[in-house]
Order: C-alpha cells, then structure tokens, then sequence
C-alpha cells in the first residue's frame, strides 16, 4: 500500500465530508469542493478522519490511493484554512493593481496587462510590488500564479520580473571584456 495512504486525513470540526460511491464533497467556512472518487480507491470516514485504501493488488492502484489522500487533504485544508501564494515585482517602474476580479500589471511592456481572475480565486496587492492570490483549490491558486509570473520571469542578470516570494534568483556575472 501506498505510505502516504497509509496516514488518515482528519477533518476539523468545522468541516462537513459527504461521501457517495462516485464523489467525495467537503464544505466547510470558506467554501466546498468536489473530488469524483478513483474506481481503483475505496474512501470511508471513520470518526473525524478519512482512509483511502486500494481497492485490489495492483501498483497503479497502491499509486492512486497516495493520490487520492493528497488530493482530499489539500481539499480539507482548502475550505478550512485556504491557500495562498505571494509574488513580488522587482524592476524600476513595474506596478500591480487589483481592480475587483481582475489585476492590472504595469511590467515595462508598451501597455498595461490585464489578467482575469478565475472564479473562486481572489487577488490582493498589499503594496504596488506585491501580489497575494488566495483561494480554496490548491492547483487553482498555483495555476495562476504561475501565470502571472510567465508575464515576466526574473531574468539573470539584474534579477528584474515577477517572482515568487520566496524564490531565489540567482544573479549571473556580465561578460568581461
């Protein structure tokens, strides 16, 4: 069996769980999210926590169920605590704006770059050089922002672009004459 699979997921007080054969849905104070269930992964609730197992003797189904584990703690941990993921802007000149479901980035670029929110994600800019994305879906959260960072990645040079926050970039020598 997976060793991942092994741990139980536990279920806050303020979370709901509801299992059906082909769906797992999990609500708690920041929202709820759906899982349809793998056929090779059995999910049962025992008291406040959750065990997939797997469902015959096969590797891809001892794989799954480490799968499946993951992916219902990060939906636990989503509708309980949330996600976030922290860019900054480094560069003279290089500004961000939220404007409702939408953010506004000025990156060098001849015009301004508008980048929608999907829904369920909430966009934050604590100063002009930093960006916070929020949400309650893992994949979701980590998807756009890595779509807001391929605008301008940090080049290697003077390190100018949008970054993680705790991204380290490092910093090539110029070429010598």
């Amino acid at each position: 069996m997976s060793r991942i699979a092994k741990y139980p997921v536990s279920i806050p007080a303020n979370v709901q769980v509801q299992i059906t054969d082909t769906a797992v849905m999990v609500k708690g104070p920041l929202g709820e999210a759906h899982q349809a269930v793998l056929s090779k992964v059995k999910v049962v609730q025992e008291d406040k926590a959750l065990q997939c197992s797997p469902v015959g003797e096969s590797i891809e189904a001892n794989a799954m169920s480490g799968t499946m584990r993951a992916l219902l703690f990060n939906m636990v941990k989503g509708v309980s605590e949330g996600f976030t993921k922290k860019l900054t802007l480094v560069g003279v000149g290089y500004r961000a704006q939220a404007k409702g479901d939408s953010l506004s980035l000025a990156l060098g670029y001849s015009h301004p770059i508008e980048h929608k929110m999907p829904a369920g994600i909430k966009v934050e800019t604590p100063t002009q050089t930093e960006i916070v994305i929020k949400g309650i879906d893992k994949q979701k959260v980590g998807q756009v922002a890595a779509e807001v960072r391929a605008y301008r990645r940090p080049e290697p040079y003077k390190g100018k672009g949008v970054r993680y926050a705790d991204e380290v970039v490092i910093i090539k020598e110029t070429k010598k004459k």
